[in-house]
């Protein structure tokens, strides 16, 4: 008997074999620089996929016979580097809007003036103009502005804007006027009216929390009901185009979104890329049981439209001179920075979702920020007990050294976005000096400690393009290029570590390292095929490199040329 039920089990087993081996693939990459993200297969050549999974992963020989003649579809990577789609686990992603004054890289302040004119000229009085983006640190004067730079050019529409991080906004006379602020307004809680020195006026730049006192007045429609829908509509279309053809396959978006809007999109079949969607950190246990009826209906298991974490905001940023730090910035002595709440009112938030089985982040760039939300977070361990919470420090660009080792003991994730290093090393000394540095945009330090990174952009703060966050994950120096080795070097991490980051890294702060992250049999196949080898080629090149194709849940979403 036990003869024949060995004789049994080797037939299954060659029965089982026979029907894989007989499975025939709807897309195949032959001949490609596979890197797979696998630690157990790092290189591969080819890789096989049916409906939304990738079946098999082997070399080219070995995938060809997964072949089915008029019926695969075949993609010749012709020795091309192929790696996971790209996770942007931070990212402010939405409907694009033709209309904002792009103000990105701005060195002469008169340029604003310039575009806000031009755009005061094609519309109604009383219309909103939005842009944003601007850097101070950019202008050849380095100077905050003031509102006398768009007053003149736009006396009858309210303009609004924004600093590149977004914690700041420029706004015009008209604003304030509509919004009551005066020489005699006080600061709001965790917020600056920034006022001039001599005259004790408002300059027009408005910090934090003080944003919500802004007012526009009866702002005009642009244009009809229906004509706003159908503009809304494709500025998600705009979106997505330019997800895909940056090889993003993932997105989180820090905060709200509509998912409704999102599941229309994936319905009509124009959902290129997945997103998870999370809502603000509360300690409202109601808000918080409608939260968990909202994670029922976009749940974890899920593959394209998941509820996401938490958020919530601990201080500001190091540009706008709120990061909430130990000590004064050095450029600002009578300034530490702002807390955006008490502690004691985050704490409890953390506690009272932490114990509901929320994912928290929490948005945190000064050395105190960080440690006030490790801090939280240890709490609601001690009172909760321990579990896979994975929750998030969002940014963790500035960090005390004691600091470091408690995100590996927490099992609290980093969630950093590169390009913050090379955008703001031009003014972080100056800001924080140079010794509080070291602890900046610390990724070697992290891992080292044995902490989990996911990498992303904070876009629109930043650009969406990944090969900039790959550049300075790997150089830390200015996206013009400059010589040596790079700000702070012993930070600098390898090429292969900062797409695993951006990848596997992402994949595992949304629980979805078993299904997602890698190109691996049995994974969604999120993959993406570039036109430079990224391990091999020059610093200079690297945000050179374009994407060839983008194949999101077996899907190519996108093909250069195409």
């Amino acid at each position: 008997m036990k003869k024949l039920n060995i004789s049994l089990s080797i037939l299954i087993m060659t029965v089982s074999l026979s029907c894989a081996q007989k499975e025939k693939a709807e897309l195949v990459i032959l001949n490609g620089k596979v890197l797979t993200i696998d630690k157990d297969n790092p290189y591969a050549q080819a890789v096989a996929i049916k409906g939304e999974r990738i079946i098999a992963v082997g070399k080219t020989s070995e995938i060809s016979a997964l072949i089915e003649k008029g019926s695969t579809k075949v993609i010749d990577a012709a020795g091309r580097l192929v790696i996971p789609g790209f996770n942007d686990a931070h990212v402010h992603f939405g409907p694009l809007d033709p209309d904002y004054i792009e103000l990105r890289y701005t060195t002469d302040p008169s340029f604003i003036t310039q575009k806000v004119k031009a755009q005061v000229a094609r519309l109604q009085p009383g219309e909103l103009i939005r842009g944003g983006h601007w850097e101070h640190e950019m202008f050849i004067d380095k100077k905050w502005p003031t509102k006398e730079l768009i007053d003149k050019v736009s006396p009858d529409n309210p303009v609004m804007l924004s600093r590149a991080d977004g914690h700041s906004v420029l706004v015009n006379s008209y604003v304030l006027k509509a919004s009551g602020i005066t020489k005699n307004t006080p600061d709001p809680f965790g917020g600056v009216i920034q006022k001039d020195p001599m005259t004790g006026e408002p300059t027009g730049i408005i910090k934090e929390n003080a944003g919500e006192m802004i007012k526009t007045g009866e702002i005009k429609p642009i244009s009809t009901a229906e004509e706003e829908k159908a503009r809304l509509w494709q500025g998600y279309l705009l979106a997505l185009k330019e997800a895909r053809e940056l090889g993003v396959t993932s997105i989180q978006v820090p905060g709200s979104a509509d998912f409704e809007a999102y599941e229309k999109l994936q319905k009509n079949g124009e959902l290129t890329c997945r997103i998870d969607i999370g809502k603000s950190l509360t300690a409202d246990t109601i808000l918080l049981k409608n939260y968990l009826e909202l994670k029922k209906h976009y749940p974890k298991d899920g593959n394209w439209i998941r509820f996401g974490y938490l958020k919530a905001f601990m201080d500001g940023t190091l540009g706008s001179g709120t990061a909430l730090m130990f000590e004064p910035f050095t450029d600002n002595p009578s300034s530490s920075g702002l807390a955006l709440m008490p502690y004691e009112e985050m704490e409890k938030m953390i506690i009272t979702a932490d114990k509901l089985g929320f994912q928290i982040g929490v948005h945190a760039i000064g050395d105190k920020g960080n440690n006030w939300v490790l801090n939280a977070y240890e709490k609601a361990e001690n009172v909760n007990g321990k579990h896979d919470s994975r929750h998030r420090v969002e940014h963790a660009q500035t960090l005390q050294p004691s600091d470091i080792p408690r995100f590996a003991r927490l099992g609290v994730i980093a969630s950093m976005q590169p390009t913050h290093c090379i955008s703001d090393k031009k003014f972080c000394e100056k800001r924080i000096g140079p010794e509080r540095a070291k602890g900046a945009y610390a990724w070697k330090s992290l891992t080292d400690a044995g902490a989990i990174l996911a990498f992303g952009t904070d876009y629109q703060v930043e650009p969406l393009n990944p090969m900039e966050g790959l550049y300075a994950a790997v150089t830390r120096k200015d996206r013009l290029g400059e010589e040596g080795e790079g700000w702070h070097p012993e930070q600098k991490i390898k090429m292969e570590e900062a797409i695993k980051y951006y990848t596997l890294g992402s994949a595992y702060s949304q629980f979805m390292e078993d299904r997602k992250g890698m190109i691996k049999t049995g994974f969604l196949a999120d993959i993406v095929i570039v036109d430079r080898d990224l391990l091999t080629i020059s610093e200079n090149e690297i945000m050179k490199t374009r994407v060839d194709y983008t194949i999101t849940g077996g899907k190519v979403v996108y093909a250069s040329g195409k």
